[in-house]
């Protein structure tokens, strides 16, 4: 199907900019959401783990995390290793994160709204297998 890309990246910008218009009151952006989704879903990680998860140089996940550190939603402690330190969510961390999460399932669901459960089930598996071709 040619377009398919085209389409993809017509939908992407979108959601980003609502994305970060929505974190923008937490002083977030869609890039330090995802620093702080990971800890949600991991408790704790190091910055090479928040790295390889998103593919992302770990300079780039560094620079988020004291951006993060500055604004209180994070701790850091030294890891296993001297050379890594571990990152966990601080309490108000957790808190903004719950206050976004729910901004941020509103927005999905007005986003999808209309459209069959089963469609956006099938949208979501396209979606996996479409990375697992692309890594």
């Amino acid at each position: 199907m040619q377009g398919f890309f085209r389409y993809y990246l017509s939908l992407y910008r979108p959601v980003i900019q609502a994305l970060n218009q929505l974190l923008h009151p937490y002083d977030l952006s869609h890039s330090l959401w995802q620093v702080m989704f990971y800890l949600h879903e991991h408790k704790q990680a190091s910055l090479v783990e928040i790295s390889a998860y998103y593919g992302i140089e770990k300079p780039g996940i560094t620079r988020r995390v004291q951006r993060l550190e500055e604004l209180g939603y994070l701790t850091s402690a030294p890891g296993n290793d001297r050379r890594e330190k571990s990152i966990a969510l601080t309490a108000e961390g957790q808190r903004i994160y719950s206050e976004c999460r729910q901004q941020i399932t509103a927005l999905e669901q007005r986003v999808t709204a209309g459209i069959a459960t089963e469609q956006l089930e099938q949208t979501v598996t396209v979606f996996q297998q479409l990375l697992g071709n692309i890594k």
